[in-house]
């Protein structure tokens, strides 16, 4: 199967954009994802699926802590930004001693509790610790474009 054929049909799935982030010796190191989904209520576990060719594989290996910032839909420059496309001067929030995003829509504090390498990804289960929401609309992607929601208009029978 093609490569190219497989990335366009995995891009027909609209999915929230994510900007992880973890912390070594004090220095926040973040990454855009959208592989990450909630794993189980009882106990409240998340899943973040990283690339082998990342460098955020090794600093998340080395602190076993991250935290997803669900951004909303005004926060595609921090997407651009940790996805390497655009530079900017970030100030970092804090929750639960990890580094989060002020304004994302949720903020999510995780302690690895698991890890499972599967093809070129690894994916960390992480326990949540701690969380933040605000009531924003979300940030989306869809066929490698940045989207907004927008509402249907319901037919009247």
């Amino acid at each position: 199967m093609d490569n190219r054929l497989f990335r366009n049909a995995m891009g027909k799935f609209a999915t929230g954009v994510t900007v992880l982030i973890t912390e070594n010796d004090g220095v926040p190191h973040g990454m855009t994802a959208n592989g990450f989904m909630s794993v189980s209520l009882d106990p409240k576990l998340v899943v973040i699926s990283i690339g082998h060719k990342a460098k955020f594989l090794e600093k998340v290996t080395l602190s076993r802590k991250f935290s997803v910032n669900i951004l909303s839909e005004d926060q595609e420059h921090y997407s651009r930004h940790f996805a390497g496309q655009q530079e900017q001067d970030v100030q970092f929030a804090n929750l639960s001693g990890l580094p989060v995003l002020d304004g994302a829509i949720a903020q999510i504090a995780c302690e690895v509790v698991s890890e499972h390498v599967e093809g070129d990804h690894t994916l960390f289960i992480g326990k949540v610790i701690d969380l933040r929401i605000e009531d924003k609309n979300p940030l989306l992607f869809f066929g490698g474009q940045y989207r907004q929601l927008a509402e249907l208009a319901t037919v009247e029978s």
